[in-house]
């Protein structure tokens, strides 16, 4: 099985977390490549980022997705995987989506731990998006300038710990989701000091992600993700052409 991860922000060193967390939640025989935003923000946290971050996801699952067996857009917020799914003839797999699901099966409510307070209204109007706004116990954020995206785990592990412990001590949190691709293979690491279960966005999309593949499912010819219907374009790659054309459907 083949499976790719795309991050749609441009940190290489948050490729570097994602890849070893979903190495560490794959399969034995799971192969896995992770590939960077080429353009766009170094971490998204707004609506408008979500959208640069989408059509960066968008270019390159366009040019390599016949090589995989299933996408997973590795950005909490899942920028652009509605429209994926509607292009592609493969899973595609979003971390937000993938850690709800999660949660959903080990509690009742869940609070999310996130690495700005600016992102927090894209990430609740996210959860309503998946229809459990009601099961959202809180979203609990670092609330300093982040130095090194790729070094937020280490330059704030106290203070997220104690944002975990909060949200299950005063906000009747039953699931931990750990938000966001920087936070990668945090849920691991402190998951024995959590009272309740700690949820990954990484590893539940790698895990969801194979159970999908598994599944054989029948791409969408009809209903709301059949493909886009063949129209003009301009200014577009070749690999985007081909793919809203339908001559590089499997």
């Amino acid at each position: 099985m083949n499976l790719l991860l795309i991050n749609p922000n441009t940190s290489q060193s948050v490729s570097d977390l994602i890849a070893a967390e979903a190495q560490r939640a794959a399969a034995p025989d799971t192969r896995i490549s992770v590939l960077t935003a080429p353009f766009g923000v170094a971490y998204i946290e707004t609506r408008f980022e979500s959208l640069i971050g989408a059509y960066a996801a968008a270019t390159l699952a366009a040019e390599h997705w016949r090589e995989h067996d299933a996408i997973v857009v590795a950005a909490f917020g899942d920028p652009g995987i509605a429209g994926l799914r509607e292009a592609l003839d493969i899973p595609v797999v979003g971390l937000t989506e993938a850690a709800l699901m999660s949660a959903c099966l080990l509690g009742q409510r869940f609070s999310i731990i996130a690495i700005s307070a600016r992102i927090q209204a894209w990430y609740r109007e996210t959860v309503q998006a998946n229809g459990l706004a009601e099961r959202l116990a809180s979203i609990r954020s670092l609330d300093r300038p982040l130095q090194d995206i790729g070094r937020v785990q280490e330059d704030h592990a106290e203070r997220l710990k104690a944002l975990c412990l909060s949200a299950v001590e005063d906000d009747g949190a039953d699931v931990i989701i750990i938000a966001g691709a920087p936070l990668a293979g945090l849920a691991r690491s402190i998951k024995s000091r959590i009272p309740v279960p700690v949820v990954d966005g990484v590893s539940s999309a790698v895990c969801h992600a194979q159970s999908l593949v598994s599944l054989v499912p029948v791409p969408a010819r009809s209903g709301s993700f059949a493909p886009p219907p063949l129209k003009p374009s301009q200014g577009l790659s070749e690999a985007m052409v081909r793919l809203l054309a339908g001559t590089d459907r499997r």
